[in-house]
């Protein structure tokens, strides 16, 4: 009877042992999901925002590029319009050296025509 006990006594120690490791396991094992889920979780969000920033380090290099052209553009822009301005002052310039030039002619003229006319008068 004692030994039955015993007997008895140990099968429901080794089965409580029994349940209670695979309840430990199953614990373990929710445990370990629930780890992986949070961890899925927020590498979905950390996922993203890597993306996200590749896009804006892309962006950010083709406004750069963009910026540089644009620079570029308008200094030749600049270049042009300059040349431009120094081609009208030269133009200012020959116009004005052309004026004179007609002045100084028509000085000649007249100055020869008065010789020609007194020249004429004295002949007569």
């Amino acid at each position: 009877m004692l030994s039955s006990m015993v007997k008895e006594h140990q099968t429901k120690q080794i089965t409580k042992k029994e349940a209670q490791e695979t309840k430990r396991k199953e614990a373990c094992a929710a445990a370990s999901d629930l780890t992986q889920a949070l961890v899925d979780h927020l590498n979905v969000g950390v996922a993203q925002a890597y993306l996200n920033q590749k896009k804006l380090d892309a962006e950010a290099k083709q406004l750069h590029i963009n910026a540089t052209n644009f620079s570029k553009q308008t200094q030749q822009w600049l270049n042009l319009v300059e040349s431009f301005s120094s081609a009208l002052k030269e133009l200012g310039d020959v116009e004005n050296w052309a004026k004179t030039i007609e002045g100084d002619i028509r000085t000649i003229t007249t100055a020869l025509e008065i010789v020609y006319k007194t020249s004429q008068e004295n002949s007569s």
